[in-house]
């Protein structure tokens, strides 16, 4: 058995791929776009030499488009193969790619004008809304904890992650020359401690394990402070009279604030003010959100016994802004309001437009309450600059930054390392992948101390011979 990493490796966070290829058997582990690095375009667009057309299967761990963003590629490589994934993964992936798309689309007008104005060639789009209905249909959905047949020879099964609403680690078992092999790719482990999605469940059984990394250097702050620090924030920020801007992930990011600023508001802990959710696609997902409370996480059972939280989920008592002429509207608005736009890594979408507009006035404010990926304006901010360029012009920053690490979906050190203890004991090859090196090498050290097991840092498209 052979795993090639396409993605999500050599200390880079998206663009998660694994090509499993078991005697005559070819799965592919996610297919998912490069996102805030050097080159991006390039990266994403797979050689025409590489050919899908005898690959038997695509198994998905979770929506988010540094996991699904290169599907539609394979509808014009001609797959005809099956995508496994849970219902509500399909649905989510449904709605992050044909939003992919039309963003595409959209760059893609404004490119080839100038590129007109410069007598260049002209670009095209990395897909089509084409491509991505004909790979949508490939779609085939799979329950948690059933294993199914995905290819010959091959069995996988999806357990419970807890990042993302469906999100799973697959399990992979092979069968090859007499011999069986497990392997395990974890996905996007989430954060046990936020009381949103469930929490992850323990797998007992790898031979190697294919671990994520994305905060491997540390644990986030608790949520119980990191909630007090960001009703903290808000109060402070509302005070200042400005717009507050929070760089939001359409999909579990915005509903979960959403939330959160309703429970806020409604325990009289921040004195309401007009939230406007500048994001129909998160709108959407809360609508999907809404279709699998099984899916949620006790706490937030909890809350909606108390008191439904329809409304707020679906921030029908936030202001909606659905249109482009609605997003622009906000620039006049005086006052204190929130703004909750993507995209979450600030690396594009209606954000970066109230950046612009407001990042040098004093008065505003900036949370930050997500993973923000190299080369991003959001990772510029969380470091400190003192000026970003937006659309080719310099913005100075005189608005406060504030960084919340503590919402973060993702597993954090322990949360990781707990993960892995439940299949340390027999003693698996240990791959970690999806975390810059800076995160993955203190891992790489926890890892070794606390089970005596060394990891392995694999590169981009580097093969694993199991």
């Amino acid at each position: 058995m052979k795993v090639t990493l396409f993605g999500a490796a050599a200390g880079e966070v998206t663009g998660s791929a694994y090509l499993v290829e078991s005697g005559k058997s070819k799965v592919l582990i996610d297919f998912g776009m490069f996102q805030g690095v050097p080159n991006v375009d390039q990266k994403n667009r797979i050689s025409e030499r590489f050919t899908f057309r005898n690959l038997d299967s695509v198994l998905v761990t979770h929506a988010h488009l540094d996991h699904t963003g290169r599907l539609p590629i394979l509808a014009q490589r001609r797959f005809t193969g099956s995508i496994y994934c849970t219902d509500a993964t399909a649905e989510l992936t449904g709605l992050i790619l044909r939003d992919a798309a039309r963003i595409q689309e959209n760059d893609l007008l404004r490119v080839n004008r100038r590129r007109q104005r410069e007598a260049k060639p002209l670009a095209k789009a990395l897909y089509s809304p084409e491509d991505v209905e004909n790979v949508l249909r490939r779609f085939r959905k799979v329950e948690f904890g059933k294993p199914i047949s995905v290819a010959p020879g091959i069995e996988a099964r999806w357990i419970e992650a807890g990042h993302l609403l469906g999100s799973a680690s697959i399990q992979l078992t092979a069968q090859e020359g007499g011999q069986r092999k497990t392997v395990v790719f974890s996905g996007d482990l989430g954060q046990s401690a936020i009381p949103f999605t469930r929490t992850s469940n323990p797998i007992e059984r790898a031979d190697p394990v294919f671990l994520e990394s994305t905060y491997g250097d540390r644990d986030h702050r608790s949520f119980k402070e990191t909630a007090a620090e960001f009703a903290e924030v808000v109060r402070i920020a509302s005070q200042q009279g400005g717009k507050i801007l929070v760089p939001t992930f359409a999909i579990g990011r915005a509903q979960f604030l959403a939330v959160l600023l309703a429970y806020l508001f409604r325990r009289k802990e921040i004195e309401p003010f007009p939230v406007y959710l500048d994001s129909p696609m998160a709108i959407e997902a809360s609508k999907i959100y809404l279709k699998f409370p099984e899916l949620w996480h006790d706490r937030l059972k909890e809350i909606v016994r108390e008191r439904p939280l329809r409304e707020e989920l679906l921030a029908t008592r936030s202001k909606v802004c659905v249109t482009p002429a609605e997003s622009r509207a906000l620039n006049e608005k005086r006052g204190t309001c929130m703004i909750l736009a993507g995209a979450g890594m600030c690396n594009a979408g209606r954000i970066v437009h109230h950046l612009r507009n407001n990042l040098w006035k004093p008065e505003s404010s900036v949370v930050i309450v997500g993973y923000q990926g190299r080369a991003t304006i959001g990772r510029a901010l969380v470091d400190g600059a003192k000026e970003v360029r937006i659309f080719g012009e310099k913005i100075a920053v005189r608005a406060s930054v504030h960084s919340l690490g503590g919402f973060s979906a993702h597993a954090g050190q322990a949360d990781l390392l707990n993960w892995l203890a439940a299949m340390a004991p027999c003693r698996p090859r240990v791959f970690l992948t999806h975390g810059e090196d800076r995160a993955r090498e203190p891992l790489a050290a926890c890892v070794e101390q606390r089970f005596r097991i060394k990891p392995e840092l694999p590169g981009y498209r580097d093969s694993i011979e199991l």
